[in-house]
């Protein structure tokens, strides 16, 4: 145990690296796919026929791939055809697209257990279908969607580790990396599963805090 603890001190300076990496990733890609995500919910309630069969298809092809393979796309497969994007970048995009597709389906949802009635009274006092969706719709739909969306953006910190494959330097490539150098992956590995559990902790409260602190009596996506 002491020779554990010894060692998780000594690697501690790479692991908090790898953890800042992380959270910065994470945070884009959150960022990038909740307002996508709502960008596609949107359309996928109010757009016409021929919009919503587009973002459908968009929505299904990236929901029945993996985020890996949608990885290795942008970042190996956009490069034949020389396009060249930095690792972390490539990253940002494929975890952000990825993301914001799970979104959309839970904002559209969200925006669908909305009493119509909320829509016509808003068009009757004078608001256009977008203003009426812009200052009525989702507003409501953004503190509905929020349990849902809390366990995709707690799932995103996991996600990022597929960076490692592309060579971002987040958590689980240091973890590797500090574990070749000293030929001890186990402690390596068991000191990242413990940055992981503290951050999804983290994560996990504060959006149990902004989910109460939004929550409005008689509310409730609809059964």
């Amino acid at each position: 145990m002491v020779s554990f603890l010894n060692y998780a001190i000594e690697i501690l300076p790479d692991m908090l690296s790898g953890a800042w990496v992380t959270i910065q990733l994470s945070i884009v890609c959150i960022t990038v796919g909740i307002l996508f995500g709502m960008a596609l919910g949107v359309a996928r309630v109010y757009s016409t026929r021929f919009v919503y069969w587009i973002v459908t298809a968009y929505v299904e092809f990236l929901r029945g791939t993996p985020c890996l393979l949608q990885l290795f796309f942008i970042y190996y497969g956009l490069g034949d055809m020389g396009i060249l994007l930095k690792p972390i970048l490539a990253a940002g995009i494929a975890l952000g697209i990825n993301t914001s597709v799970y979104q959309a389906e839970y904002f559209r949802g969200a925006i669908q257990s909305i009493k119509p009635g909320q829509m016509v009274a808003a068009r009757a006092m004078g608001l256009g279908k977008w203003g009426a969706i812009r200052y009525v719709i989702l507003p409501q739909a953004l503190r509905l969607v929020i349990p849902s969306s809390s366990n995709e953006i707690i799932y995103m910190f996991k996600y990022t580790s597929i960076a490692f494959a592309v060579g971002v330097p987040e958590l689980l490539s240091q973890a590797d990396i500090t574990g070749a150098m000293n030929f001890r992956y186990f402690e390596s590995y068991l000191v990242a599963a413990g940055f992981y559990i503290i951050m999804v902790f983290f994560v996990a409260k504060v959006m149990s805090i902004i989910e109460k602190k939004v929550y409005v009596p008689g509310l409730q996506l609809a059964q």
